[in-house]
């Protein structure tokens, strides 16, 4: 599927709701009201959060983290796991009461969990006091939505789209040195376990000029750290018709100038090639860590999975990955206990975490999302003996992850402080390899790069002291 950009006048259309809207709110309240976003889920929702929150502060709202004074509330939603779907109607079921001390209070529901029909529905009967609901094609149309609600209409938007890209839109970061930029949307692989395609579409990349525009913007306003988004980006360019692949994508934002690194995700291994690895290997901007998703060491399941790999191909990546790349940090997400995978299956991914030595994993219980194939898939082992398998995963796991970080004691790393410890006094920078790093220093530090060594290492995590810091290039 090609994407369909928004045309300019239709941006100007929403240019204008906001306009309106802002004059309605203007009338209505003495100070600027307040909204409070609240993001569940992916890197790719805090990104569209990042733009909702922009659109929100051209409206004319201020942005708030106290719900209790909020004017309006918006959950941007996830639907990739049935526990984080529970988690949204128990928090949108307690703002009833919210709702009730202060009448005029605007509910808006967005993202992933909006864009499937039933949870639409349900929202619509069993939580009459929400005033917006709106799917993840028409984001753009926010100012419209709420010039809408405002004027004393309730919406409900969760139209199919053509795969629409809005560019332009305005974005309020949550964060002044880390980045997201999104590159793509959608997905057409259609793992049989997995919502996403439903939810966000097929996948629609967006223009490179576009994308090393933001960029730019992005480094010249002094951030340190790019995450490149896509539900796939390995495909991205593959719905371009000028040769656009991720491969040349990265080389393009690797020639800008400027200190700062680039990260991506997430990657499938079927489009991993070994171009894009040596790409990686001759960058000076590109962080030395990929994280590969295998979901499974056995090519039976990745095959139910729908998966389109073989564990040999899959290792077989891994090992020129490591040939081309000596200092590079793995990490990956395994799901346990896919419906008929046995228990001699779920050895074979053992032996694969065994084998290439991940720096950390994500791992999950089989979890059954409605319309998927995966959820009417014969599923005879227990609950209990998946939980026994998940916690053996978690001690392999463990026992690598405690080895690597035992390696890294005495070692000089450049990290990114990116936040307060929860030692007093502490703080916490990030390696290229993904590594935490826990170290006094003081506040006045966060967002910048520091040299730290190691000198004590924990199973996830590390301890260190400072040797030197500064806002030089991060190479």
């Amino acid at each position: 599927m090609r994407a369909v950009f928004v045309e300019s006048e239709q941006l100007d259309r929403q240019k204008e709701f906001a306009a309106l809207a802002g004059q309605i709110l203007s009338a209505r309240y003495l100070q600027p009201p307040k909204a409070y976003v609240h993001t569940y889920g992916c890197q790719g929702n805090v990104a569209d959060s990042e733009k909702i929150q922009g659109m929100l502060l051209e409206i004319g709202y201020e942005l708030t983290e106290d719900l209790s004074e909020a004017d309006l509330v918006l959950y941007n939603t996830c639907a990739i796991r049935e526990h984080a779907e529970h988690r949204v109607f128990g928090n949108v079921g307690a703002l009833k009461h919210y709702k009730a001390r202060k009448k005029d209070m605007i509910i808006a529901l967005c993202g992933c969990m909006m864009q499937q029909s039933q949870v639409a529905e349900k929202i619509k009967k069993s939580y009459p006091f929400v005033n917006l609901v709106f799917g993840t094609h028409v984001l753009h149309r926010l100012p419209e939505f709420l010039y809408s609600v405002l004027s004393g209409s309730k919406v409900f938007c969760i139209e199919e789209s053509e795969g629409v890209i809005a560019e332009g839109l305005p974005i309020h970061r949550d964060g002044s040195f880390k980045a997201w930029l999104p590159i793509m949307y959608g997905c057409n692989n259609f793992c049989s376990y997995c919502i996403v395609p439903y939810v966000r579409g097929r996948e629609r990349s967006r223009k490179m000029s576009d994308i090393l525009q933001e960029a730019s913007q992005i480094i010249a306003a002094g951030y340190k750290e790019i995450t490149l988004l896509g539900q796939n980006v390995n495909s991205y360019g593959n719905d371009l018709e000028d040769g656009s692949s991720f491969a040349a994508l990265l080389r393009e934002l690797d020639a800008l100038e400027g200190a700062f690194k680039i990260r991506f995700m997430t990657s499938h291994p079927k489009d991993c090639t070994k171009e894009l690895i040596d790409t990686i290997a001759a960058s000076k901007h590109i962080s030395h860590h990929l994280h590969l998703p295998f979901q499974s060491g056995n090519s039976e399941v990745l095959k139910a999975m729908n998966r389109k790999y073989t564990r040999e191909g899959y290792l077989e990546l891994i090992d020129y990955a490591k040939e081309r790349i000596s200092d590079l940090s793995l990490t990956s997400d395994v799901i346990v206990g896919f419906p008929g995978e046995t228990y001699e299956q779920f050895l074979d991914t053992l032996s694969l975490i065994r084998e290439v030595q991940f720096t950390s994993l994500f791992t999950f219980i089989f979890s059954p999302r409605h319309g998927t194939p995966a959820e009417k898939m014969n599923d005879p082992v227990s609950a209990e003996e998946k939980g026994k398998w998940f916690r053996e995963l978690l001690a392999v796991q463990s026992e690598i992850a405690a080895g690597r970080t035992a390696a890294m004691k005495g070692k000089v790393y450049r990290v990114l402080v990116e936040e307060k410890s929860k030692q007093e006094g502490h703080l916490c920078g990030r390696t290229d390899a993904n590594v935490i790093i826990d170290f006094p220093a003081p506040e006045s530090l966060i967002g910048t790069y520091a040299d730290v060594q190691v000198t004590e290492s924990l199973t996830w995590i590390v301890k260190g002291e400072l040797l030197s810091c500064g806002m030089r290039n991060s190479e």
